[in-house]
């Protein structure tokens, strides 16, 4: 439903536009002055503005000049009964869709409206193709073939609102995809707005996305707006949707189902436009089966799925990321054929969060133009593994020995291994493995171990 602003110092232009309007479905808002009308455009979502030149407080040039410059998209048509040609050119050279004079043909009216709204969805389209592209080149970055898929699906999923279910890994890149859709849509003008589900308390997580009215519970002192009325227009980031208790499912549930809210506290029943995109490092069938997650709350959200797999299983992503990040963060360096093996051979459980640390390390600490494999383990904190010199080993027969045996040989070298590990202290070495130190004194002599390196605390 398009939206339309109408600022007006007459009564009964203001109750004619918004009659007529109202009638062909348009959601209508109106101001009897241009400042009410500028504060309207800060709190909605505003399509098309009917501007009288004449207005009280603030003239409508000057109404015009702010808001082409804060809002760029809205199409604006001007209105008036004292307009001459000097000021019809000017508010055509500031971008005005037309001028239309007092006393309003009613059926212009309705003709300039379809066309100006018109126009305005053909702007969007030509921008979401720029965007598309622009994004999908500089934001999902790797040449693997699961990267190259999800770039498609974000291109075609971008053109439609459907809801998207994006699973993975913490820091596999979840939310870079959710921005990404979000640009390259048609509501890249309007609010990205995220919510971490796993990090709002249970208590409050219904308040921060429904808001609340001022007395709705203690603390709340203030009228609140939740995340479903900011992000009006836009996108809304269920960000580890799994972790969302069952009350707010069903609520989030009935949002879906029939595009509106109300406060916590309030009785007004409001009407969103928002499009969601979910994430969740979570297995959701598995949840459901358990009961921990809603059914049809899964089939709602889960309309396109998006998996991002972690780092590792897409090893031939990991240069590229690096030398994105680098520069960045203004660092163009060579990566060295042991560097590259290096980067592809770690494990990465941080996933690319955790590749962006690292390049953020390198840029403060690393000298040089070129980065060495060596460089990389040591920034890595990768240290070569150490053996344990324990003057023994087990034997390599151990396991075709009878299980009495292969027992005696194996306590034997776990507890030279411990005694060397606490520097030959009894007691410590006792408590470190969870014994009476008189027990360890009994297996010492049972399996012979010398009193050598082993000390008594005095």
């Amino acid at each position: 439903m398009s939206t339309i602003l109408i600022i007006d110092d007459e009564p009964g232009i203001r109750l004619t536009l918004a009659s007529i309007l109202e009638d062909e479905k348009y959601k209508v808002f109106t101001t009897e002055d241009a400042v009410s009308g500028i504060e309207m455009l800060k709190r909605e979502i505003i399509d098309l503005v009917f501007l009288d030149v004449l207005l009280p407080k603030l003239g409508g040039i000057e109404a015009l000049e702010i808001i082409r410059n804060e809002w760029p998209v809205v199409e604006i048509v001007m209105i008036s009964g004292h307009a001459n040609i000097d000021m019809a050119v000017r508010a055509v050279k500031l971008g005005v869709f037309d001028f239309l004079e007092k006393p309003l043909s009613l059926d212009k009216v309705l003709t300039v409206c379809r066309n100006a709204l018109a126009i305005k969805k053909l702007k969007e389209e030509n921008q979401t193709l720029k965007r598309i592209s622009a994004v999908a080149c500089e934001d999902i970055i790797g040449t693997s073939a699961v990267i190259r898929d999800i770039r498609e699906t974000v291109k075609q999923a971008a053109e439609s609102d459907a809801r998207i279910l994006i699973t993975g890994e913490n820091g596999a890149g979840k939310e870079v995809i959710a921005r990404a859709v979000h640009q390259c849509s048609s509501r890249a003008a309007n609010p990205f707005i995220d919510v971490n589900c796993a990090a709002i308390p249970e208590t409050l997580i219904e308040s921060e996305l429904f808001g609340h009215e001022k007395g709705a519970f203690t603390d709340a002192v203030s009228t609140r707006k939740g995340r479903f009325e900011l992000a009006h227009g836009g996108t809304l980031f269920l960000d580890e949707v799994g972790d969302m208790s069952l009350s707010a499912q069903a609520k989030v549930l009935r949002v879906i189902q029939e595009q509106k809210i109300e406060r916590l506290g309030g009785e007004k029943t409001i009407e969103t436009d928002v499009r969601i995109i979910a994430a969740t490092n979570q297995d959701l069938e598995k949840a459901c089966q358990e009961g921990r997650f809603r059914q049809d709350l899964f089939f709602r959200l889960n309309v396109i799925p998006v998996h991002v797999p972690p780092l590792r299983e897409r090893p031939e992503d990991i240069p590229m990321l690096l030398c994105h990040f680098l520069k960045i963060m203004k660092r163009e360096l060579t990566l060295e054929a042991d560097a590259v093996e290096a980067l592809t051979s770690h494990d990465w459980p941080g996933n690319v969060r955790e590749l962006k640390n690292l390049a953020e390390r390198i840029a403060v600490m690393h000298q040089g133009d070129s980065v060495k494999g060596e460089d990389l383990r040591k920034l890595l904190n990768k240290k070569p593994k150490k053996t344990q010199n324990t003057g023994n080993h087990l034997p390599e027969d151990i396991l075709e020995m009878n299980y009495n045996d292969a027992r005696d040989n194996f306590e034997k070298c776990y507890l030279e291994f411990q005694l060397s590990k606490n520097s030959g202290i009894i007691s410590r070495t006792a408590e470190a493995i969870g014994i009476y130190p008189s027990n360890l004194h009994a297996k010492l002599r049972k399996y012979t171990i010398t009193a050598a390196g082993v000390k008594e605390e005095l």
